[in-house]
């Protein structure tokens, strides 16, 4: 049977086992910081954040810290001042992190883009606002973080988070200016954002299938642009998106034209009679295609459910007389206990992929919420209390830094993860 182990719990005594291995990690991991009374916080704010305890903010982490070393220096204040002031490059580390993981477990795997939400009381820290968070279910007053995972065998590791700004919060120069955000950061929905760290990410050799909910998925420039870097993909899109058959007819081009123009448009185009249908519609009307598909062994047994799946060609802009896209698949999951199907994905895997590899691809975006389980429970992923541009950043970077170290030291002790 497989399940999930979780990442160990760290005390005092076995962080002071791991001295030397955590001594080797930031000196790889902060080459280029600057100075070593960087590395040496660096490896403090590890620390911190390693060992057990609710609150990964600075103030409680400094107060166990200081109860183990009996340091002269003020803990807080330093800490602080390392993450908040010190202008040293995160995204250099998460760059040096990434060669790491390069190293350690490879380049191939699944690239897994989404986002998570910082639940915040007041409207100063930077990028807060009333927005729809999926960590929420609902619209609250948070921060939203994008991220790219990298999954690969029984591992899963954040290769990359940066911060959203609402459009608001890039409109308004004055409250920008205080957070301490670059000035060359404009307004990026999170779709463009997720294509720059997948540009990084493959820039340095990583590669595989991206996926990613419908929140990305249903935006055709997103899957348009990941087809231009030639990546496969499945990704989660509304039921509301327009379809038609793969192999349906267009009509004939007609002969001439109005005004004796030469016609370039299919006839169903061209006066724009072309019938489409919104996916959710189209799996209804088809609801004798779902089959049962087991993707994986839990916990507590086979995880399976109802699927089917469809060439088809999504149609946007049909109704403005524009050509429906290339091919692609659509998949839709209709549970057994539910009314109606419940989720669906387009995907361009070639034409020859069968019903269980397109399911089990799109089900293995479920690693990203052990991901965050681990980054927010047991390392305080959410826990940063500053308002700033850089100390988010900063503590974020660090928070994955955490993260890979616990998970190579899973791997290196042959800890079994989640199956893939």
């Amino acid at each position: 049977m497989s399940f999930v182990v979780m990442l160990p719990a760290m005390n005092a005594r076995k962080l002071h086992k791991l001295k030397n291995e955590m001594q080797a990690f930031v000196e790889d991991v902060a080459a280029g910081i600057g100075r070593s009374e960087r590395k040496h916080w660096c490896s403090t704010y590890l620390r911190g954040l390693l060992l057990d305890g609710d609150r990964k903010s600075i103030e409680p982490m400094a107060g166990r810290l200081t109860a183990i070393d009996q340091p002269e220096k003020d803990y807080v204040q330093a800490l602080q001042q390392f993450i908040n002031q010190s202008n040293w490059e995160d995204s250099l580390v998460q760059e040096n992190m990434r060669r790491r993981i390069g190293r350690i477990f490879g380049t191939e795997g699944v690239l897994i883009i989404d986002d998570t939400g910082f639940v915040k009381q007041g409207k100063h820290s930077v990028g807060v606002s009333r927005q729809y968070s999926g960590t929420l279910g609902k619209v609250g007053n948070c921060q939203i973080a994008v991220t790219l995972q990298f999954q690969v065998e029984r591992s899963v590791l954040c290769i990359g988070a940066e911060l959203y700004l609402p459009e608001a919060w890039t409109t308004d120069a004055k409250r920008m200016k205080k957070a301490g955000v670059p000035a060359e950061i404009g307004y990026r929905p999170k779709w463009q954002i997720a294509l720059e760290m997948i540009g990084r990410a493959r820039s340095e050799g990583f590669s595989g299938p991206v996926l990613a909910d419908s929140a990305y998925g249903t935006v055709t420039q997103f899957r348009q642009e990941l087809d231009s870097l030639g990546l496969p993909w499945c990704l989660g899109i509304d039921s509301t998106l327009r379809v038609i058959a793969a192999n349906a007819d267009l009509g004939p081009v007609p002969a001439k034209g109005p005004m004796g123009r030469t016609p370039t448009r299919p006839q169903k185009l061209a006066d724009r009679t072309l019938k489409t249908r919104s996916v959710a519609d189209w799996a209804w009307r088809r609801r004798a295609a779902f089959r049962k598909v087991t993707w994986r062994q839990g916990s507590r047994g086979p995880m399976s459910s109802r699927f089917a799946v469809w060439r088809v060609r999504h149609a946007h802009r049909a109704t403005m007389g524009i050509e429906p896209l290339e091919a692609c698949w659509l998949i839709a999951e209709w549970p057994t206990d539910a009314e109606k199907p419940t989720k669906f994905f387009f995907s361009n895997l070639p034409a020859t992929a069968s019903r269980k590899e397109l399911v089990r691809l799109a089900k293995r975006r479920w690693w990203v919420e052990h991901s965050y389980k681990e980054l927010k429970d047991e390392l305080g992923l959410d826990h940063f209390e500053g308002r700033s541009w850089r100390g988010w950043h900063h503590h974020v970077t660090l928070t994955m830094l955490a993260y890979l170290f616990l998970v190579e030291l899973r791997k290196r002790l042959g800890k079994k993860g989640i199956p893939a």
